[in-house]
């Protein structure tokens, strides 16, 4: 016959004790095991495309309530054409698997974009993707030279809020603007001065507007990109593509996990725009340039990051922006892998949106002269180059003040609120800056 004991209270106790020990040591373990994945994840983070951190943790509100000028009706028509579909989709309905779209951003420079349509239509492999055109205002001659292009799918986009679609009104010039180094005060005026005391040109801002607004819109406001976590290369109007610019750009964004973990983009171009290259064996890791570009959503999360930095240096300049602030907020060196021959060459001669004219063709006295080589026409990159990694180049960096040219804090808002315009509750109602 069974006889039922209970236990006495030492052996309860003990059993207890023992299963606290037990699960600590369990927890301390599955601790150990989490934080060296997130360590090893942090590390391997630039050699991947997926992503399990939220990009937009600890920038802005998303009740946030927009408020953005008050749109024209040019304004709201491109904003419309903003959501039709590529162009060329019967030429080519399907994309190539693992495709590298391409952003071509411009302004007002036609004899420019021939040059760069030109070049693209004969690079190798451009009609296996997507090529999106980033306006920055409406010129019409600029909007017939893209819809002509033939060779790959097109989608062009219109920055609705430069400007040059608004002359009467702020982000345009408004009647009540200050200008030059007027007093606020004095004349009774509006607006910022920057910190040389010189107030804001339209002309100017533009510049850093469009690129930012262009940059949000590309990652999270287009149904053509949002689901891409891997790179897309970004090129001006005064790039000259050769023809082994998109193979190169393959190569180049297969090898940087393998070749530059630590680097953050590819460029198709040394970072001194005057240099064709090495000519070396070897693939060089390099401070970012900006003429042909490309890197990941990974990457532009930790850029978008930075809105309130962005937005707020006072510098006219993008590129000279993230130069000064963003990229040294990273907290390393930002490094880009590009091979030893350029595969994108900076042409223009003229800068801020000059040499529109038909007597002001800035391209060496109208006359284009880029050597191309027999070299420059296959993929010229070897995977079992080293990399050489070169540090310490002279730059814009942390520390500069910035030029100017961005002081007004409604520009500054304007940038903020693009940053926020994909990712707010509520879009509230159009406000005019006149």
């Amino acid at each position: 016959m069974a006889i039922n004991q209970k236990p006495r209270p030492k052996d309860a106790a003990l059993k207890r004790f023992k299963l606290v020990v037990f699960v600590t040591l369990l927890g301390l373990l599955l601790f150990m095991i989490l934080t060296e994945t997130n360590l090893s994840w942090n590390f391997a983070a630039w050699s991947s495309d997926d992503i399990d951190e939220d990009p937009y943790l600890g920038f802005g509100d998303s009740n946030v309530e927009l408020r953005l000028p008050k749109q024209s009706q040019l304004s709201i028509r491109l904003e419309k054409r903003n959501r039709l579909p590529p162009r060329n989709l019967d030429l080519y309905p399907k994309l190539a698997n693992n495709h590298i779209a391409i952003v071509l951003y411009v302004h007002n420079r036609p004899q420019y974009l021939r040059v760069v349509v030109d070049s693209l239509a004969k690079v190798i492999g451009i009609s296996e993707t997507l090529l999106i055109v980033s306006h920055d205002g409406y010129f019409e001659e600029m909007d017939k030279l893209v819809q002509s292009i033939r060779f790959c799918q097109v989608k062009q986009i219109f920055a609705p809020y430069s400007p040059h679609l608004f002359p009467n009104s702020f982000p345009g010039v408004s009647p009540a603007d200050c200008k030059g180094k007027d007093d606020p005060k004095a004349v009774h005026c509006r607006g910022n001065p920057d910190q040389y005391g010189n107030h804001r040109l339209p002309k100017i801002v533009s510049l850093k507007h469009h690129w930012w607004w262009m940059m949000n819109t590309v990652w999270d406001g287009l149904k053509e990109t949002q689901g891409m976590s891997g790179h897309i290369l970004f090129i001006e109007e005064d790039h000259f593509i050769l023809p082994n610019a998109y193979r190169n750009l393959q190569l180049l964004v297969t090898l940087k996990p393998k070749k530059c973990p630590e680097c953050y983009s590819v460029n198709l171009a040394p970072s001194d725009v005057k240099s064709r290259g090495e000519g070396s064996n070897f693939l060089i890791a390099e401070r970012m340039g900006n003429i042909g570009y490309a890197f990941n959503r990974t990457v532009w999360r930790k850029i978008y990051k930075q809105a309130k930095e962005f937005c707020f240096f006072d510098e006219y300049n993008w590129d000279i922006t993230m130069w000064a602030t963003v990229y040294p907020s990273f907290g390393k060196p930002v490094y880009s892998l590009r091979g030893p021959w350029a595969s994108a060459v900076h042409f223009g001669k003229c800068g801020l949106h000059q040499g529109h004219g038909d007597n002001d063709i800035c391209i060496d006295n109208g006359v284009l002269n880029i050597d191309v080589k027999d070299i420059d026409k296959v993929a010229n990159i070897n995977s079992e180059w080293r990399v050489d990694i070169f540090r310490d180049q002279p730059g814009y960096g942390a520390g500069f003040r910035g030029w100017g040219g961005w002081g007004d804090e409604r520009d500054r808002q304007l940038c903020l609120n693009f940053a926020r315009m994909y990712h707010s509750m509520s879009n509230g109602p159009n406000i005019s800056h006149s």
